[in-house]
């Protein structure tokens, strides 16, 4: 049976400020009304029914995926399987979890390894390839698809073929190649790119692999032994009661490298499949631009962009009004809380920046304004030296954790759904317009009880405002005593969901 294994994680800092560390690309709506994320699953089609979809993401990333995937049509419940690494291990780690949840479920199983955050024009042509190479990867062979280019990009890594395949063609439609891989080929310069784009023996390396979960283990046992030990402690207790531990415990220790460099560079094993499919990696806002609906002037613009004579540019704005004049191959990206303008030919750079913001300490290099956690999100409005304002909106049926803070106290006012509120011994609904107010010290809790969203304003007063001011108690129904006080300051642990007695990811607000 054929499973698809698509990768969530990644920072996706070449599209900062909309993407951040926090909350990265393949969960923005960059091109369509769906996530990256969801067009990658909706462009699956019938090929890969739900239950055989699996997502391996992390800690931070997990409740926005599974809210993703449960707003896609079929993917309620709990239908699709999300893998949550304690921390990143980059991708062969990743694909060998993967590998070792579907070996226990199906032995022969295939495993088609996608990126969240890619895009792909031809959808039709792009299932068909995938039926093509998982017929290879049940012949024990390692497959990856090779885009093939159609302009000397340099921000690519290529793949060189080598002779075809005679063994597999019969097995093969007819007109379809396969090829053995001659060599992985790093990001060439201009000159170079040009040779390999006048060349047929050249493919862009797209990251899109097939094979058995057991072949890829095979591999990953031969040239990285010490990965592939750990990864079997994990799958030793995946039926047990510790799994959790286990994996918490063992996945810190595992090698990080990538599944190219680490596996498939080294493999005999591996075949290239040609694959004309409009692939991109949406890698820079350039790549946005080229793909983005354009004006006769070559300029693609937000509905609340009014511009005059610019050309070649690419303008985005989250809500403000922006004017532009005369613009010419600029791109410029206005978000909530960062506003980003480059020339359309050094969008690569837009990483450099971000690591400037990160080594400072500054916040905006990863975190947005709005923070998404299981229960909903919140927005930071305004905040100042002592008081700080938040818009919550709490998703129907979800509940922030029991919980006080020593450093401050809140006032919230509901203006939008009902509010079901734990304010000390008081408790009780409050509809749209009405407030509580809860001091310093007092153990309180917030949840949506209706159909609705709900929507809270939060004023914070006090002498410290730091999202780790926070001690969290086990659910009421459970009963259970206190947990120990996080201090300002210090890092906080994590705990589980905080919607059927267990407590919420720490970290988040509330």
């Amino acid at each position: 049976m054929l499973h698809a294994v698509i990768l969530a994680g990644g920072s996706g800092t070449r599209l900062w400020p909309l993407s951040r560390a926090h909350y990265p690309k393949q969960f923005l709506q960059l091109l369509g009304t769906y996530t990256l994320l969801q067009q990658t699953v909706l462009r699956l089609g019938e090929s890969v029914s739900p239950e055989r979809l699996w997502v391996v993401t992390g800690k931070e990333q997990e409740c926005v995926v599974r809210s993703q995937l449960s707003n896609l049509p079929g993917l309620s419940g709990d239908k699709a399987q999300v893998l949550v690494e304690p921390l990143p291990r980059n991708t062969a780690a990743a694909v060998g979890l993967a590998a070792v949840h579907l070996r226990r479920q199906d032995p022969q199983a295939v495993m088609a390894v996608l990126h969240a955050d890619h895009w792909i024009e031809h959808q039709r042509a792009f299932v068909a390839l995938l039926s093509v190479a998982a017929g290879l990867a049940r012949q024990s062979v390692l497959v990856t698809l090779g885009v093939v280019p159609d302009r000397p990009e340099t921000g690519y890594g290529y793949i060189r073929r080598g002779a075809s395949v005679a063994a597999y063609r019969a097995s093969l439609p007819n007109g379809q190649e396969a090829y053995l891989v001659e060599q992985f080929v790093e990001k060439p310069d201009v000159r170079t790119a040009q040779q390999y784009l006048a060349s047929s023996a050249y493919y862009w390396n797209a990251g899109i692999f097939l094979w058995q979960a057991s072949t890829i283990l095979e591999e990953i046992a031969v040239f990285l032994p010490a990965l592939y030990q750990g990864l079997e402690e994990i799958a030793r207790r995946l039926d047990s009661d510790n799994a959790a531990d286990t994996l918490a415990a063992v996945y810190p220790r595992l090698e990080s490298v990538s599944i190219d460099s680490g596996v498939l560079e080294k493999s005999a094993r591996l075949v290239v499949v040609p694959a004309d499919i409009g692939w991109s990696d949406l890698g820079d806002w350039a790549a946005i631009h080229r793909l983005s609906r354009r004006d006769a002037r070559g300029n693609a613009l937000s509905p609340n962009v009014f511009d005059v004579e610019s050309e070649n540019s690419f303008v985005y704005s989250s809500r403000r009004t922006i004017a532009t004049i005369g613009l010419k191959n600029t791109v410029v990206v206005d978000a909530e809380d960062a506003l980003l303008i480059c020339a359309n030919d050094r969008a690569q750079e837009v990483r450099a920046v971000v690591h400037q913001l990160q080594s400072r300490g500054a916040e905006v290099g990863h975190v947005s304004r709005t923070v998404y956690r299981p229960w909903g999100t919140y927005t930071v409005l305004e905040e100042g030296a002592r008081f700080k304002v938040k818009r919550l909106v709490v998703n129907p049926g979800a509940a922030l954790s029991l919980q006080l803070h020593h450093h401050r106290s809140e006032h919230w006012v509901v203006v939008a759904g009902v509010a079901e509120v734990t304010n000390g011994d008081l408790g009780g609904r409050l509809q749209m317009g009405q407030s509580t107010y809860i001091p310093q010290g007092t153990i309180h809790r917030l949840a949506n009880p209706g159909p609705e969203l709900l929507e809270i304003i939060e004023v914070q007063t006090g002498s410290y405002l730091g999202e780790d001011d926070i001690v969290r108690f086990n659910d009421l129904s459970q009963r259970g005593s206190p947990e120990p006080v996080v201090n300002p300051g210090e890092e906080p642990w994590d705990h589980g969901t905080e919607l059927s007695g267990a407590n919420e990811p720490s970290g988040a607000h509330e």
